[in-house]
């Protein structure tokens, strides 16, 4: 397997792991407030994860079904609970794994073909380029795009937390 596939699975996994550590923190509630009104919720942020990791590395490169609505991602509120979060976050993870562990260095140069929905894409951005309702990039490009994704989102969920907790815990390991 290639040491490119194993450095961002475990990156991505310790992402996954700080999300957990974060959801367990939080009530049920603050599992789903937004601190701002035009902000994401921490349940908005993981069901987006969830959607971005399974649309490119499980339909994408894993060739399964595509099954995504993004704009729903962003309007769910309260519709699962923590524990369902981090049990859907792991699911894909499993799946994008197993898909993943099969690759090769070769294979990283392939280019595979990411679908989404037009419809759903049209009500996100407002304006859409005409062409088909999908793109093409190598698997590389892929898997750094969807890790910096995680980390980034990641890093959103670690600092919400920060907001709605009272204690001096480091979730991260690290002082920041």
């Amino acid at each position: 397997m290639s040491s490119f596939i194993k450095e961002v699975l475990k990156q991505m996994n310790t992402q996954l792991n700080r999300i957990e550590i974060c959801l367990k923190k939080l009530s049920e509630e603050d599992v789903w407030k937004k601190v701002k009104s035009n902000t994401n919720s921490i349940g908005n942020l993981c069901v987006h994860l969830a959607g971005n990791e399974y649309q490119h590395f499980v339909s994408g490169i894993g060739e399964k079904p595509f099954i995504r609505e993004r704009s729903l991602e962003f309007s769910d509120t309260h519709s699962l609970k923590r524990e369902e979060l981090i049990n859907r976050l792991r699911f894909v993870r499993q799946e994008s794994t197993a898909i993943l562990l099969r690759l090769n260095d070769q294979d990283l140069k392939n280019e595979v073909k990411v679908y989404y929905d037009e419809e759903d894409w049209k009500r996100m951005r407002k304006v859409l380029e005409a062409g088909e309702p999908f793109y093409i990039r190598p698997i590389q490009t892929h898997l750094f795009l969807v890790a910096e994704h995680y980390g980034y989102h990641t890093g959103q969920i670690v600092y919400i937390t920060k907001l709605l907790q009272e204690d001096e815990d480091h979730i991260t390991e690290t002082r920041h």
